[in-house]
C-alpha cells in the first residue's frame, strides 16, 4: 500500500462531498464541537470534519478517501459513550474525521422464522426495541440511554445493560455483521445471513463486537430476538448489605421463575434521585442497600418468595405505570449525580464503570467506599449497577475533571477483588493506560497483532483500547 499523501485538508473535504454530497459533510465549527464532546460534557480533540454517509458503499468510500489522505476516522453513533471513545483525541495532531453512522438507520422486517431482524448501524436501540414490540419480539439490550444510543455503538462497545442476567451482552445477541475495514485497502464485508450454525471459520462478528471502532466501521448488524418473557413483576427490597441484596436475588425468587433484571442502589445515590424526581421514598425507611428485581411471573407477584419480603421493607409492581415509577428511581441515577454536582459548583461527576466477581462484590464494595471516601477532594460518591451481573458504576463528586488519581484508585481496587476496569462502556481513551490491570501482556500483545492486521495504516480510532 503506498504511503498518505498527507495533501491539504481542502482536498479531503472536496473528496468527501463528492461522495455524500455538500449537505452531509460539516466543517461548521459549532457542528463540529458538539461532535468532539462526549456525553459527560468533556471536549476531546477538534476535528476536521463530519460525515454522514447513507449507505454502507459510502461509508467505504470514505474512509478509503480519508486512508489516501492520511487522516484518523473516529465511527460514531448516539455520542453516548463515557470513556472518550467516540471523539477525537484532544493531543492528536493528525487530521481527524468523524463518520456518523446516523444516516445508516434502515430497519428490515422483522424474520420471524429466525426471530432475527437485520438493521443499519444508525438506528437506535429504541427503534429496533419498538420495531421488534410491534411484530411480537422483544430485543434483549436495554440501557438508559436507548433514545440516543444507536446499534453500531452498542454492538462496538459490546454493550450490557439492565437485562444482560436473562439474555447476557450484545455479544450473544449478534449473528451477522457489515463492516467496512481499512486493510491493506479499504473493503467491504457482508454476512448478515444469520445461519445459527455456520463454522467457516473466523467469527468476525465476535472480532468486531466489542472492537471499539478499532478495526472497522461497522455498518449493519444482524441480531436475534426473544419471545417476550410476558408480564412482570418489580419489587423494591430495603436491605442492610450488599450480601443480603445479593442473596436475595435468588433466594426471594421461586424456583423456575426467571430474573429479568436485578439492579442495585446505595443511599446516597436513591436519596439525591429521589431529590431530582422530586418524590419521597416509596419506602419506609432509609436503607444502606436498595434491591430493584424484576421477574417474569405472569404479573402477579405470584413468583416472589412471600416469607423472604413479608417482614422486609418492600413494595411491589404489578401495573406498568407503577413500574416505571420504580424503574425511574434507577435509571435517572447518572443524572442525578450529574445534576447534585452542577447545583455545588462541582465538576462533572467520574464515571467509573466496573465489573467484580459476585462473590467478591460485598466486600471489594466495601473496600472502595472505605478508599474513595479518604480520597482528597472527594466531596461526595456513590455506587450503583447490575446486582446479577456484578457490573457496579461509582460515581465520585469533587476531584477536578483530569485529576485521574480517583480513577487510578478505583480500577486498582478493583483489579485487586479480580475483576474488570471496564464492565460494559469498553476502554476508550479514557482507561486506555490501565488496559493492563485486566490484561496480561500476552493478551494485549495478541489484540495489537489483530489490529495491525486489520487497520495496518492506524487510521482506525487512534488511541483509543491501547495506549500509546
Amino acid at each position: 500500500m503506498s504511503a498518505p499523501d498527507h495533501s491539504p485538508p481542502t482536498m479531503l473535504i472536496d473528496e468527501l462531498i463528492a461522495i455524500t454530497g455538500a449537505s452531509h459533510v460539516s466543517t461548521d465549527r459549532a457542528v463540529v464541537l458538539g461532535h468532539c464532546t462526549d456525553w459527560t460534557g468533556q471536549l476531546g480533540g477538534l476535528a476536521l470534519a463530519v460525515v454522514r454517509p447513507v449507505d454502507a458503499t459510502e461509508v467505504a468510500a470514505v474512509l478509503s478517501a480519508c486512508v489516501r489522505h492520511g487522516a484518523a476516522v473516529i465511527p460514531q453513533g448516539g455520542n453516548t459513550g463515557l470513556v472518550l471513545g467516540g471523539v477525537p483525541d484532544v493531543n492528536t495532531s493528525t487530521p481527524v474525521i468523524i463518520i456518523s453512522t446516523v444516516r445508516l438507520n434502515v430497519i428490515e422486517s422483522v424474520d420471524e422464522l429466525s426471530g432475527q431482524v437485520t438493521v443499519g448501524a444508525g438506528a437506535t436501540l429504541a427503534d429496533v426495541q419498538r420495531a421488534a414490540r410491534a411484530v411480537g419480539w422483544e430485543y434483549a439490550i436495554d440501557l438508559g440511554a436507548r433514545d440516543s444510543a444507536t446499534m453500531g455503538g452498542t454492538v462496538a462497545t459490546n454493550a450490557g445493560g439492565i437485562h444482560v442476567i436473562a439474555y447476557g451482552m450484545t455479544r450473544a445477541q449478534v449473528t451477522g455483521i457489515q463492516a467496512a475495514l481499512p486493510l491493506p485497502s479499504p473493503t467491504l464485508i457482508n454476512h448478515l445471513g444469520g445461519l445459527e450454525k455456520d463454522n467457516t471459520g473466523y467469527d468476525l462478528a465476535g472480532a468486531l463486537t466489542g472492537s471499539e471502532g478499532t478495526l472497522a466501521i461497522i455498518t449493519a448488524v444482524r441480531v436475534k430476538l426473544h419471545r417476550p418473557m410476558g408480564r412482570t413483576s418489580l419489587a423494591l427490597i430495603g436491605t442492610d448489605s450488599y450480601e443480603t441484596a445479593l442473596r436475595l436475588i435468588s433466594s426471594a425468587v421461586r424456583p423456575g421463575i426467571r430474573v429479568r433484571a436485578a439492579e442495585l442502589m446505595d443511599r446516597f445515590g436513591l436519596e439525591i434521585t429521589l431529590g431530582l424526581i422530586g418524590q419521597s421514598s416509596p419506602l419506609a425507611r432509609e436503607h444502606e442497600i436498595v434491591l430493584l428485581l424484576e421477574i417474569a411471573d405472569g404479573g402477579d407477584a405470584s413468583g416472589f418468595v412471600a416469607d423472604e419480603l413479608s417482614e422486609r421493607d418492600a413494595v411491589i409492581a404489578v401495573e406498568a405505570a407503577n413500574q416505571a415509577q420504580l424503574w425511574s428511581l434507577r435509571e435517572r441515577h447518572t443524572e442525578a449525580y450529574s445534576a447534585f454536582c452542577t447545583l455545588r459548583g462541582l465538576p462533572a461527576p467520574h464515571k467509573l464503570d466496573v465489573s467484580i466477581p459476585l462473590a467478591q462484590l460485598a466486600d471489594c464494595a466495601r473496600l472502595l467506599s472505605d478508599r474513595v471516601s479518604g480520597h482528597p477532594g472527594v466531596v461526595a460518591f456513590g455506587m450503583f449497577g447490575h446486582a446479577g451481573d456484578g457490573n457496579l458504576h461509582v460515581q465520585v463528586c469533587g476531584p477536578a475533571a483530569n485529576d485521574e488519581s480517583v480513577a487510578e484508585m478505583v480500577l486498582r481496587t478493583v483489579a485487586e477483588c479480580g475483576g474488570s476496569v471496564s464492565a460494559e462502556h469498553g476502554i476508550g481513551r479514557m482507561k486506555a493506560k490501565w488496559l493492563s490491570l485486566s490484561r496480561s501482556p500476552d493478551e494485549i500483545a495478541v489484540m495489537r497483532a489483530i489490529k495491525g492486521a486489520w487497520d495496518p495504516s492506524g487510521v482506525m480510532n487512534p488511541g483509543v483500547l491501547f495506549s500509546e
